[in-house]
């Protein structure tokens, strides 16, 4: 478990690196190469990249998001995020996301709304 500190230096990171990765994938598609190219950057600050995301289990991606220290709404981010990419060309990330909504629903807790909403969207949208 990590101490106080080194949590919430781990929180800035993952918001950060959400946050970047949020600006790139909300524009016009398909994506530039030099687009492709920022967000596989981005990807790799958390050990991933396109190939791995698309290819990983769904139950392997959370682990390791977990693993990274995601909380709840950073979980929630990267399944939108995950959406977002499933827009572009020969990204079909919906499944990741839908997993991610998912697990959120369940070991949270707490029932919400907005994640229930993307839930029923994810799996009409699969």
């Amino acid at each position: 478990m990590l101490n106080k500190g080194l949590r919430d230096e781990e929180k800035i990171r993952i918001d950060n690196v959400l946050k970047t990765l949020r600006s790139l994938v909300f524009v016009p598609y398909p994506f530039s190469n030099t687009e492709k190219e920022n967000i596989e950057n981005q990807l790799k600050e958390i050990r991933l990249d396109f190939e791995t995301l698309s290819h990983q289990k769904n139950e392997d991606l959370i682990a390791l998001l977990m693993q990274l220290h995601f909380d709840w709404e950073h979980l929630e981010q990267f399944g939108d995020i995950l959406i977002e990419l499933s827009k572009a060309e020969n990204y079909n990330l919906i499944d990741k996301a839908l997993a991610i909504y998912e697990y959120i629903q369940q070991e949270s807790k707490v029932f919400s709304f907005g994640i229930n909403t993307k839930i029923a969207s994810a799996k009409n949208r699969s």
